[in-house]
């Protein structure tokens, strides 16, 4: 493959995943105003965000399944047209239950962007996987922060969720053009057309599971205080949509930079760290107000920000055999974690929202355990590779003596 193809190919999948994340800024950017433009509880407003999240997980897991036969460009072309009918569906949607349907749709094209794109860049960087999985998930949280300063700039315009919604088809027709221009089957060279059987029997390995449980909870800690942010910092006095964008642009420079951080700690040190500092952190936005709530949402923002590509990283570098399959099952597992928390979450907020208890503790507390486990959970594994690491020493010293 040359290089030229394998930049376009990085670019395009670049693009693609920005659109994925501004519809999720977006979408976050205008909770309160479906609410009150289509009569939605907030109990509603979380089976709306489930559905992206649900949606998302079928995608990947068939996607990851058909990765050898499609291939990425295929993939990807599924996305784009993901994109546009769920787009287009919204900006029609009358309802609670066509939005749902909608938000589904995108939630589908979400996913086929990260089924295609995550084995394609492992397979473009074989020296480099979690370094430049970090780098191509830099545009997630770039992508947050774009969509957020577009719903601000809108929303102060006086400009509606319909028209914030239509402005996204702009960069998704944008992706689709890049995506024209790939070879069709420029993927295929490096991927062997074996079966799936060695990477199904892959999946059901102690540590791929144990990994599979961590992505449930790594994924929440991220994505649901995102995704709900809007809501939880009403009260606080800061402003959520200019938090999300601060926690957002700290989450992109970090994943742009990760590949020292990545070397001096290994991966498992960097997922243990980021366990700590996005407890803290959330632990800090439950109790803060006014502009103590930017500096709580920076320490959150370096909690999560190594959590989703490095996670991914991991599983690609340590456990190659699951392959395409395994991360798009990875993907899955986050995003159906997320999307059975999120009418939870609604609801919680929902309780919190009622005539004098109106603060965000309860939820950001709850939101807190996710972190809470994940440090029991990567301290366990980082001590049980240590012991491995030290009883195979002494076997190699006495062997080379």
């Amino acid at each position: 493959m040359s290089r030229q193809v394998k930049q376009w190919a990085f670019i395009t999948a670049c693009v693609a995943l920005t659109v994925t994340a501004m519809t999720f800024a977006i979408r976050a950017g205008m909770l309160s105003q479906l609410s009150l433009v289509l009569q939605l509880t907030d109990s509603q407003l979380g089976w709306v965000n489930a559905m992206a999240f649900f949606g998302f997980p079928v995608a990947t897991i068939v996607g990851g399944a058909l990765y050898k036969v499609l291939g990425a460009k295929r993939l990807l072309m599924i996305a784009f047209i993901g994109h546009i009918l769920g787009l287009l569906c919204t900006l029609f949607a009358s309802g609670f239950y066509s939005l749902m349907f909608a938000t589904f749709l995108i939630g589908l094209a979400n996913g086929a962007v990260e089924a295609g794109c995550n084995p394609m860049v492992t397979q473009l960087f074989p020296g480099k996987q979690t370094t430049m999985l970090n780098r191509f998930h830099v545009w997630f949280p770039g992508g947050i922060v774009l969509g957020a300063l577009v719903s601000i700039s809108m929303t102060y315009l006086g400009l509606g969720w319909q028209s914030q919604f239509a402005c996204l088809l702009v960069p998704t027709l944008l992706y689709g053009a890049l995506l024209i221009r790939l070879p069709d089957n420029f993927t295929e060279e490096q991927t062997p057309a074996n079966s799936q059987r060695p990477a199904l029997k892959a999946l059901f390995s102690p540590l791929f599971l144990f990994m599979l449980l961590c992505m449930t909870l790594t994924a929440s800690t991220e994505l649901l205080t995102q995704q709900w942010i809007e809501r939880i910092l009403r009260e606080s006095g800061a402003s959520a949509m200019l938090t999300l964008a601060l926690i957002t642009g700290v989450m992109a420079v970090g994943r742009y930079f990760a590949g020292p951080v990545i070397k001096q700690l290994n991966p498992l040190g960097v997922l243990l760290m980021s366990s700590v500092t996005a407890y803290l952190g959330i632990r800090f936005m439950a109790i803060a107000q006014g502009t103590e709530v930017y500096y709580a949402a920076i320490i959150f923002a370096l909690g999560v920000t190594y959590f989703w590509p490095t996670m991914l990283g991991f599983v690609s570098e340590k456990l190659p055999r699951t392959g395409a399959l395994g991360l798009g099952v990875m993907g899955a597992a986050g995003m159906l974690a997320v999307s059975i928390w999120n009418p939870v979450i609604g609801q919680l907020i929902e309780r919190e929202q009622a005539p004098g208890t109106q603060n965000a503790f309860d939820t950001l507390v709850a939101l807190s355990y996710f972190p809470l486990s994940l440090i029991v959970a990567f301290g366990l594994l980082l001590l049980g590779s240590f012991y491995k690491a030290r009883r195979q020493t002494p076997k190699e010293v006495c062997h080379d003596s």
